[in-house]
Formats: C-alpha cells, structure tokens, sequence
C-alpha cells in the first residue's frame, strides 16, 4: 500500500459514491412498496415492473456499457452514466403514475449499467500493486454489498419521515459530488482497439432479455398463457441466436474464453443463484415485517442493519478469508452460510420472533458477502487491464441478473402459494385492503388468514432457495476441485 499514491486511494472514495447509491436503489424499495402502493395505487404487475425493470435494465446493458466504456473511456462513461442517473432519480420522486415511475426507473437502469463496470475495472488501472488492488476491490465491494444491503434500511429511515419519493431524491445531490470530484480524481482508461463494436451483439442481447423476462413476468400473474409461450420462445430463440453469433464475432461483447476458467465459470453461475435467493428474501421479509407481524417502517428498517452491517464485514475480509481457506472452500463455505440462513428463517411465524429473523440474516449476510468479493476478483484476475470493463461487467450482470430472477421466479413461487389459499388476491396487500373493508368477524378472519398464507409463502420460498444454495455449493465442491495429473510411469 505504502507504493500506492494518496491520489489513487482518493479515486476510489470518489468510485464509491455513484456504487453505493447504483446497488442501493436495488433494493431500496422494498419496504418503501406498501408506502408505493398506497400513493399511486399500481397493479400487481406495475408493482414487480416498478421493482424489476431497473435491475433488469441494469443487467441487460452492462455487458454493452463495459465494452463501451473499454473503447469510448470509462471515466467519461461514468461521467455521462451519472449525470442521467441523477436526473432519472429527480424525475422518479415525484412521478404522479406508476408508468411514468416505471420509465423513470428504467432510465435509472441505463445510467446504472455505465457506472459499474467502469468503475470496477478503473480499479484495475489505478491500482497496480497486488495487495492494494485486493483491497481495493474488497472496499469497492464493501461499497456494492452494504448499497444493497443497507438500501431497505435507509429506504425505511426516510419512510418514517418523508413521503415515498424521498428514497429517489437523495440520489442526486451525491451524483452531483461525483460529477465534480470524479474528473479531478480519477485518470482516464480507454483501450487502443480500432475494432467495431458490436452492434448486432447488443440488439440480439436485449432482443432475448426482455421477451424472456416478459414471459416470466405475465405467467407469475396470469399463468401460462399463448402470449406467455410466444414470447418465451421468441426469447429463448433470440438467445440462441445471440450466442452463436457471440461465438463467431470477431470482436464479441461475451468473452466466452474467459468462461474456460473453472472457478469464474462457477463463480458467475453461483452468484446468479446466490442473488436471486437474497433479493426474493429481501423483498418478501420486507412485506412480512411490516403486513404480517406489524412492524412500523423504521421498525423494519432497523431490523435488518445488523444483516447490512455482516455483509459489509464479510465483503471486507473475504480476501483474508480466501488466503486463508482457499478459493474453493471460501465459495463453497459461502454458499453454504447463506443457506443456513434461508433455513433459519423457515421457522418465522406469524409473530415472528424477531430475534430468529435478525440470526438468519445475520448468518445468511457473512455468505453473500464473502459471495461478492470472491466474484468481483475473480473476475479482474481472470482478465487482461484492457479487457477488465468485459470481465467486470459479467460480474455485476451477475449480481443485477440473480436479483433480477429471484424477484420473477422466486417471487412467482411466493405468489403461488398464496394464491393457492382460498380467499386470496392477488397481493397480500389486495387481500388485507378487502378485509379491512369487510370489516367485522368476516373481515377479521379474512386478514388472519392471507397473513398465514403470506408466512407459507415466505417459509416455502426460503426453503426452495436454502435447497438451491446447497446444491450450487455440492456443484461447486465438485467442478473446482483440484485436477490431478496421473503419475508418469516409472520404467524399470
């Protein structure tokens, strides 16, 4: 650290600004939707739109805005990603209909997608030492995870004590703060490639993201249906073509060769699985706190800084952790506490008990943030500096990709056990408004029953997940094990 400048390690504070607040707004809403809810009054679909769309966007643009930024300069990316990101947010706030929010958030995607990249791979070219550079990436990673992990927290904070579009508005004074200090700061990086971009690349990216996502989206909330099923096929069809054209590019936006490293391969595709598991956590034990057992938004809010704070330790120490027990016992063990935390939370009831809420996430927390360290250098060391925005970039698509997914599918499965109850809407907020409007024994009874339905649901989709992190951590033990070499024959 001592050869590394003080300038360098000021760049990086100024990096961490628009990452805190870009991993943040993922999960900030999720105690802010019953507040949401009640103010614009979306449908059951505009509400997982008004969630999905930014961390969908997000992932669907990062591959493209990594490239960008490795050819076009990643500074001057993040400078322009900035800019609108804020300007996004302002317009976020104070939207008066939930499908001027949902474009507003969508804007918020694109700007996303052109700070992360860029600003994990600047970390590449600023620091050249090893040891700082593990730091490095360890505090830029700190910055992501405690962004979403303390973002349902600060989210609750200001709920208690402003209106909903404040969660939005306070994203713009500290853009403001990047855009002056980013460019004194940070030194520009851009490669020398004349190569032409990949445009088609990106076409056939977003032509296969978003009919697929479509497609999840509308059978969650109206089932399989024929416009489901073309649009499934159109996505998977286009995906297909998107790969194979990726194969034959000779500049791809994919570096599919990076994908022949065992451990990046297996880190990419654990911590999709990891993130959808904690986003579908996150965003339904939000609900529970507040519509089951009763707690106030702050309430809530408070109730899960322990969780934010583990999972910025964790983030923090992964690199130590790694040295210490090796790449392959550091992912698996990772997964391996993150399930044990969806497991605990099998247990909550109607009443909680707070305490059994507080220790599994706590424990799932010292999982997912060791998962995000390990991901995040794995993914610089698996790539040359000028190609670092490429690698980068399939790092944090994983991170919005997994958060993406377990909000649809995770989410879907949620709904469909509590839908399966006789007597639920579509919503628990749907069912508890009738209730509240039936009013008497009837009304009574209807509300106790939709939140014993929404505690099944909670306690099933821990449980799928739980099962899911512990077979990523069985797939893992097994591909990244060491290859030994046979003995050459010994001759007499």
């Amino acid at each position: 650290m001592s050869t590394t400048p003080r300038r360098a390690w000021a760049g990086l504070a100024a990096l961490l600004l628009p990452v805190f607040l870009v991993s943040m707004d993922a999960s900030v809403l999720y105690l802010a939707m019953p507040h949401l809810t009640a103010a614009l009054r979306p449908t059951p679909e505009q509400q997982l739109w008004v969630l999905d769309i930014y961390p969908f966007m997000l992932a669907g643009l990062l591959i493209t805005m990594g490239n960008l930024g490795d050819r076009w300069g990643r500074r001057r990316l993040m400078t322009w990603g900035a800019a609108l990101f804020g300007i996004a947010s302002v317009f976020a706030a104070f939207a008066p209909t939930p499908a001027l929010l949902i474009a507003a958030r969508a804007l918020m995607g694109i700007g996303g997608a052109t700070l992360l990249p860029a600003s994990l791979a600047l970390i590449a070219n600023t620091f050249h030492d090893a040891k700082a550079r593990g730091i490095a990436v360890g505090i830029w990673t700190a910055a992501f995870s405690f962004g979403m992990a303390v973002g349902p927290v600060l989210g609750g904070v200001l709920l208690h004590h402003f209106w909903w579009g404040s969660v939005f508005l306070i994203n713009a004074p500290v853009f403001l703060a990047f855009l002056v200090a980013g460019p004194l700061l940070i030194d520009e990086y851009r490669s020398r490639t004349s190569a032409r971009f990949d445009l088609l690349g990106v076409a056939l990216s977003m032509a296969a993201i978003f009919p697929l996502v479509y497609a999840v989206k509308t059978a969650a909330g109206h089932g399989i249906t024929a416009t489901t099923v073309v649009a499934a096929v159109a996505g998977a069809a286009m995906l297909c073509a998107f790969i194979t054209q990726q194969r034959r590019a000779a500049h791809p936006l994919i570096p599919f060769d990076l994908f022949r490293n065992r451990t990046f391969a297996m880190a990419i595709s654990g911590t999709i699985v990891a993130l959808s598991t904690l986003g579908s956590m996150s965003y339904l034990a939000g609900i529970y706190l507040q519509s089951v057992v009763g707690f106030d938004v702050l309430a809530a809010a408070l109730l899960g800084l322990p969780a934010a704070a583990v999972v910025a330790y964790f983030s923090m120490r992964a690199p130590w952790i790694t040295r210490y027990l090796g790449r392959r016992a550091t992912f698996v063990v990772a997964l391996l506490l993150a399930a044990a935390g969806q497991f605990l939370l099998v247990g909550l009831g109607i009443d909680g008990p707070a305490w059994l809420y507080v220790l599994g996430t706590v424990i799932a927390g010292a999982g997912y943030g060791t998962l995000f360290t390990f991901v995040s250098e794995t993914a610089l060391a698996a790539a040359p500096p000028e190609r670092a925005g490429q690698a980068s970039a399939i790092s944090e698509m994983s991170f919005e990709l997994g958060t993406a997914l377990g909000l649809a599918v995770l989410g879907s499965v949620a709904t469909a056990v509590f839908t399966s109850r006789d007597g639920m809407s579509r919503t628990l907020g749907e069912t508890l408004e009738r209730a509240d409007a039936q009013g008497g024994f009837d009304g009574a009874s209807l509300a106790d029953t939709a939140r014993s339905a929404w505690v099944d649901a909670v306690s099933t989709t821990v449980g799928v997940s739980g099962v899911l992190l512990v077979a990523t951590a069985v797939a893992a033990a097994i591909v990244l094990r060491e290859r030994r070499t046979a003995p050459e024959p010994v001759s007499c």
